[in-house]
C-alpha cells in the first residue's frame, strides 16, 4: 500500500527501513503497508509538523521561510534526533499503534552508523511506542530479502546502495564476514548534477529537478537510444529563468566521481574476503539493491570492473524492509542478527 493512512486496528510486530531517501514499513502477516519519502515538514514558529512523506516532499524547495521541509537523516546518518522520534512515532500511529497495542520494532540501520547512533535509535522508537526496539543492519536485510542463504557456509556479497549511502558486505554464516560502507549515493548524485549544471551554465536547479534528469537520462554507461534533456533553472548571474538541454553523456560525466568510489568500494570489499568465499562469489554473483543501485548500466559497469555477475534484484527498492520483514516471521531465529547489530 502506498501511503500515510493505515487503518491497523492490532497492533502487528512492525519492520522499518528508515532510510535517506525513503521510508517503508512492513507489518507481520500484511507486507509492506507504508511506502514514501523521508521528508518532514515543520512550521519553525510553531514547532508543529504539517506534512511528512510525499506531502512534505512535494514541499521542498518551495516553502515560505518559516516553514523547512527536512530530512531527518543524511549520508546514512541521523542529522536531528527528536525530528527522527518524531518521525517514527507518525509512522507507528499511522500503522495503527495506540497506547494500548505496542508491537515490537525492528529497525534497518546502515552498518556505518555509531553505537551512539543505535542507541539514540531504539530510545527513540521506544519513547513513539514500541513495546521493544531492535536493529538489523541493512545488508543482512537485503540479503535475506534478496533470498540468499545467508545461513550457509557460501559467500554471498550484497552491494546497496541508497540515498546518503552505499554499503557492500561478504555475508557467509548469518554473519558480515567483511564489509564497506561509504556515505555516498542517490542524493550525493543529484548534488553532483545540480554543481556541473551551475558550472557549466550558470543556472541554478533544483534538488527534485536533477533527480528527474538523472532518472531520465542519467547512467553509468553509455546506452542505445539516448535522448538530450530540456531542464529549466534560474540563471545566477541574472536571477531569470533559463532553459538549458543536456545530454547523457554530459550527465554521466557529472555523476563519474560518484559512480567511480562506489565501483572502488566493491572492488575494495571484494578484495577484502576471504579467497574461499570470493570464489563462490564468482559463482554467486553480485547482487544489487536499494533506489540507487536502479542507475542505468550500473550493473554492467561493476560486472566490467569485477570481473563477476552483477544482479540487480527484482525489488531493490523494498528488498532491505521485505528482509527485516521475513526476520520478524521468525523472530527467534534471527535474534542473533539483531544482537550484532546493536553491539
Amino acid at each position: 500500500m502506498d501511503g500515510w493512512s493505515y487503518d491497523g486496528s492490532v497492533a502487528r510486530d512492525l519492520a522499518i527501513d528508515l532510510g535517506t531517501a525513503n521510508t517503508l514499513v512492513y507489518a507481520r502477516g500484511r507486507g509492506i503497508i507504508l511506502n514514501q519519502p523521508t521528508v518532514i515538514a515543520l512550521n519553525t514558529r510553531t514547532h508543529d509538523v504539517l506534512a511528512v512523506g510525499n506531502e512534505a516532499w512535494q514541499m521542498i524547495g518551495r516553502t515560505p521561510g518559516y516553514i523547512v521541509a527536512v530530512r531527518p537523516l543524511r549520508e546514512g546518518a541521523i542529522t536531528d534526533f527528536d525530528i527522527t522520534e518524531r518521525m517514527i512515532r507518525l509512522l507507528l500511529r499511522r500503522a495503527g499503534v495506540t497506547k494500548f497495542n505496542r508491537p515490537r520494532v525492528l529497525i534497518c540501520v546502515p552498518s556505518a552508523i555509531t553505537s551512539v547512533e543505535r542507541r539514540a535509535v531504539k530510545e527513540a522508537a521506544r519513547r513513539a511506542g514500541a513495546s521493544s526496539a531492535h536493529l538489523i543492519e541493512q545488508p543482512m536485510a537485503a540479503a535475506i530479502g534478496a533470498g540468499l542463504a545467508t545461513h550457509e557456509p557460501i559467500g554471498n556479497m550484497v552491494v546497496d546502495v541508497g540515498g546518503g549511502t552505499a554499503e557492500t558486505a561478504v555475508i557467509s554464516l548469518g554473519g558480515l564476514v567483511t564489509s564497506r560502507a561509504i556515505r555516498c549515493g542517490g542524493f550525493d548524485m543529484d548534488a553532483a548534477i545540480q554543481q556541473y549544471v551551475r558550472h557549466e551554465y550558470d543556472v541554478a536547479i533544483g534538488e527534485r529537478t536533477a533527480e528527474e534528469l538523472k532518472l531520465a537520462i542519467g547512467s553509468a554507461l553509455p546506452f542505445s537510444d539516448e535522448m538530450k534533456a530540456e531542464v529549466r533553472g534560474r540563471e545566477v548571474t541574472t536571477g531569470m529563468p533559463k532553459t538549458v538541454v543536456l545530454t547523457p553523456e554530459e550527465v554521466r560525466y557529472a555523476l563519474r566521481d560518484q559512480v567511480e568510489l562506489i565501483v572502488a568500494t566493491v572492488v575494495d570489499c571484494l578484495g577484502d574476503a576471504p579467497p574461499d568465499l570470493a570464489h563462490d562469489i564468482i559463482y554467486e554473483g553480485i547482487h544489487l539493491v536499494g533506489g540507487g543501485a536502479m542507475l542505468r548500466g550500473l550493473a554492467n559497469r561493476l560486472a566490467d570492473e569485477t570481473d563477476v555477475p552483477v544482479h540487480l534484484v527484482s525489488m531493490p527498492l523494498e528488498c532491505v524492509v521485505q528482509g527485516a520483514g521475513m526476520c520478524l516471521d521468525s523472530f527467534d531465529r534471527h535474534r542473533h542478527l539483531f544482537a550484532a547489530a546493536e553491539a
